[in-house]
């Protein structure tokens, strides 16, 4: 049973770290990057809804449904624009 607790315990700890991990997108400073509204249009003409538009460390990052409505999460190069990393659901 004390194994058990100490498993669990340890596994509690890592939480943290691998809920904080996202990727890094850019070593830019954020005076370089594309402006949020300039973002948001290209983002929309990749054809995602986005329900949640935030700065993630050096990363743009959305939440919302692909054109084809599966989920997704997307990390965005805030210079280039560009897809980092991406989880799409389905």
């Amino acid at each position: 049973m004390n194994f058990k607790l100490l498993a669990a315990a340890v596994a509690f700890a890592a939480l943290p770290s691998i809920a904080l991990a996202s990727p890094s997108c850019t070593t830019e400073p954020q005076s370089k990057w594309m402006s949020q509204d300039a973002m948001k249009a290209k983002v929309a003409s990749l054809g995602y809804q986005v329900k949640v538009f935030k700065i993630t460390g050096s990363c743009y990052e959305i939440y919302g449904k692909t054109k084809d409505g599966k989920r997704a999460e997307v990390y965005f190069n805030p210079v280039s624009g560009e897809i980092v990393k991406s989880e799409i659901d389905g």
